[in-house]
């Protein structure tokens, strides 16, 4: 029937990564009964209406369409009510654009996991684990093409990565076996110990300054928000002056979600409390917000801003230029990460991207394990040209 057919379809956008549910299958059977099944097109059309939500992710289920649906006689066997084949025979199928397209429609006994027959005789067994290639080659891999193991793997990697900023030194001190003598420590320590002969030394205190956060969950950002928040997970464990908040169509306080010990239950609670995940984006309202209301509670003592977010702004309220100056003058530093930097053509066109240029102390990439292990040493190297002097502006 229509609806194996549809459901089917459906089990390979959710192995490829789409959030596909039974409520749009049955929203694309009642589509398919609507438009009818006589042209490719209409059928095409109508899977895309339902399935998507939003435009990046147009290009994935055009593979997956393709692939699934290759056969010219799609409408004879619509009619007749057979199943499409993943993979024909004597037809060599189109390449999938992604490699998370290409697993989900590669058979089940070629998927890594897979329970191996022991009875087939021709049937060759492949250690399906991460090797050290694999995982060097995972260090430049783009999070939107990884497949469902290799995204697993990484969001794991991302949790054992070094903080992104220096420790800093403090104004008050502490002991050490080598630096400046503390003649008041000496000489309490003669009192009561009249022996003592080594005078104390002490030297100034470093530790970790506080880092702030701000993490686009809309849509567009949806798996760079999911490493990003395995990311703070792994430095919240280590630095308790953290502080973390996720922002679509409002900003929302993660980080006593982001305390617990296991990553999976942290994300899950994350995911309760941001109702606004995978929704639209309002930067400029977030921002004003966040200015309000947190910015003299967390920022201070030299803390840094991490501002995780493509730029696409679609708030019609509230000024993004202003707010990102409001911000940019609370913080210390204010870093823009934005996944569209991995693109060598990159340039400025977005209206949310010009606004918050000229505010940001560095503008960086952050779409793959390399770019997030190599943030330290990029926020500690020597202060790059303001963004307003680059050449696209």
């Amino acid at each position: 029937m229509i609806a194996e057919n549809v459901a089917h379809f459906a089990r390979v956008l959710r192995s490829a990564g789409l959030a596909v549910g039974p409520d749009r299958v049955v929203a694309a059977v009642a589509a398919l009964e609507c438009v009818g099944v006589e042209r490719r097109g209409d059928v095409h059309a109508a899977l895309a209406a339902v399935m998507l939500d939003r435009h990046d992710q147009q290009p994935l289920f055009d593979a997956a369409f393709d692939a699934f649906w290759r056969d010219p006689k799609l409408l004879e066997k619509l009619l007749m009510e057979l199943l499409p084949k993943i993979s024909g025979r004597g037809t060599r199928p189109q390449a999938p654009r992604s490699n998370r397209l290409a697993q989900a429609l590669a058979p089940e006994r070629d998927r890594p996991g897979t329970p191996v027959n022991p009875n087939a005789s021709e049937e060759i067994r492949f250690d399906a684990s991460f090797t050290f290639s694999d995982r060097e080659r995972l260090q430049r891999a783009d999070f939107d093409t990884m497949t469902p193991e290799e995204f697993a793997l990484a969001s794991r990697l991302a949790e054992d990565l070094p903080p992104p900023v220096a420790p800093v030194r403090r104004r008050r001190h502490e002991r050490a076996p080598r630096g400046v003598p503390d003649l008041r420590a000496t000489l309490h320590a003669m009192v009561r110990a009249p022996h003592t002969l080594v005078p104390l030394t002490t030297r100034p205190r470093r530790e970790l300054p506080p880092l702030v956060v701000l993490l686009d969950v809309s849509g567009s950002m949806d798996r760079y928000a999911r490493v990003m928040l395995h990311y703070v997970h792994g430095l919240a464990r280590r630095h308790p002056r953290i502080h973390a908040f996720t922002f679509g169509t409002r900003l929302t306080d993660v980080t006593r979600c982001l305390r617990g010990r296991d990553p999976d239950v942290a994300l899950a609670a994350v995911g309760q409390r941001a109702g606004d995940w995978h929704g639209g984006t309002r930067i400029a309202s977030c921002l004003a917000e966040f200015n309000r209301h947190w910015a003299r509670r967390v920022l201070g003592a030299n803390a840094a801003v991490l501002l995780v977010t493509d730029g696409l702004d679609r708030d019609e309220h509230g000024s993004l230029a202003d707010e990102a100056a409001r911000l940019r003058r609370g913080a210390h530093e204010l870093v823009w990460l934005n996944p569209l930097l991995r693109f060598d053509g990159f340039e400025p066109r977005a209206a949310g991207v010009r606004a918050l240029l000229p505010h940001v102390d560095r503008f960086l990439p952050v779409h793959n394990l390399a770019s997030l292990a190599d943030l330290r040493r990029a926020l500690q190297a020597a202060a790059s040209p303001r963004p307003s002097s680059r050449p696209w502006n």
